[in-house]
């Protein structure tokens, strides 16, 4: 992977981010997604965002290779404190880190955002408290992508915020709003394989010499919900 040729899931992260935009991409590494939208002139201007020295470095190598420092501009910062006023920040990109991670970095740089971002976040795991996160902020979900690559299932989500209030349900917020109506091949695969741990770990608790009722039963309850929504049964 290089800024000519992202990775499929960075490609689809990119693929949010709308024509003009100005991109705030926080925890870049080597700022292949910045660089790769602004060679394709997909962005006017871009913040590049590292919290540590190395990465940041490596960055701003690849962005001076490319002869982007006009439009591309490397920060060392902590999550959105990278994002000055004057910037004018219309999009943020989080990609390639934890739920819990992402919705820290939210969390913590508000003050930041002006509620007139598109946020487009990809947790490598933890995908239920970044929409719980989004849901309890007013920001409504508006695209849901999910893909498989090299290994591993990722999930792609971008939101707006909105003057509503916004509410999800449960099943919408561990399964996804969007996800859960199309109901991917990639989706049933992820599900499946995760139904299929969870029986597992219910055999092996069974054959415990003291069983954790509570436990098991807690299991089981997530496995009927995860074959009612591959089944359509319930929704």
């Amino acid at each position: 992977m290089n800024s000519l040729h992202l990775s499929n899931r960075l490609q689809t992260v990119s693929d949010h981010v709308e024509p003009g935009s100005r991109l705030a991409d926080i925890g870049s590494d080597h700022g292949y997604l910045p660089i790769y939208l602004a060679k394709k002139q997909i962005i006017s201007y871009g913040v590049v965002g590292e919290v540590a020295k190395g990465p940041l470095s490596n960055a701003t190598s690849e962005i001076k290779k490319e002869g982007l420092l006009t439009v591309l501009h490397p920060r060392l910062a902590d999550g959105l404190a990278a994002i000055k006023p004057d910037d004018h920040i219309n999009t943020i990109t989080i990609a390639g880190m934890g739920g819990i991670l992402i919705t820290h970095i939210l969390e913590a740089g508000q003050s930041k955002l002006t509620g007139n971002e598109k946020l487009i976040l990809q947790p490598n795991v933890g995908e239920k408290v970044v929409r719980k996160w989004l849901m309890t902020h007013s920001y409504r979900i508006s695209a849901e992508q999910i893909l498989a690559e090299d290994g591993h299932i990722y999930e792609v989500i971008t939101a707006a915020k909105t003057a509503q209030k916004v509410r999800y349900s449960q099943r919408e917020i561990t399964f996804g709003p969007l996800l859960i109506k199309e109901k991917s091949p990639v989706f049933i695969a992820k599900w499946q394989e995760e139904q299929q741990a969870l029986e597992r770990v219910v055999k092996n608790m069974q054959k415990a010499t003291h069983e954790d009722v509570a436990k098991i039963k807690s299991i089981q309850a997530k496995i009927q919900t995860i074959e009612e929504v591959m089944t359509n049964e319930s929704k």
